[in-house]
């Protein structure tokens, strides 16, 4: 009888991938209900949310586990400080702009760094929910699925 090279070097990986195997196997066999829990979880990350911040809590955007936005919140003390305290009139017209320019590129960056890591914490609850659904089998590819 003929046994592979790493079955002898290592016993328990040809178990491991048996195992592995085994639950594959039972998924397909199970592949009507997978279906009906995806078509589940997807509507169950349609109304989970997770937030996303940048600057200190200043700019706060929520995304549901469908990645999409559901809410960007800019705080208002932040915003004071960026109009500042009404010094227009000492400021020349190109120095009001080039301030404003800045502050509202600053204001994008900060909700591009939010929208970020919202999305961030948008793919670990969807790799969280992957896992209940398939039972912990890791199966590559099918979180991009999603």
């Amino acid at each position: 009888m003929k046994t592979r090279r790493n079955e002898i070097d290592n016993p328990i990986r040809s178990i491991t991938m048996f195992d592995k195997l085994k639950g594959i196997a039972s998924l397909m066999g199970n592949a009507g209900q997978l279906k009906e829990k995806f078509a589940q979880m997807q509507d169950e990350l349609g109304r989970k949310t997770v937030e996303g911040e940048a600057g200190a809590g200043a700019v706060r955007v929520t995304v549901n586990g469908r990645f999409e936005v559901m809410r960007v919140q800019l705080d208002q003390s932040m915003l004071q400080t960026l109009i500042g305290p009404g010094d227009e009139n000492n400021a020349s017209a190109e120095e009001q702009q080039i301030r404003a320019a800045d502050d509202l590129h600053m204001i994008e960056d900060l909700i591009a760094a939010a929208t970020n890591a919202a999305m961030f914490k948008a793919r670990d609850l969807i790799k969280e929910e992957m896992r209940e659904v398939t039972g912990g089998l890791d199966i590559p590819g099918l979180d991009g699925m999603m």
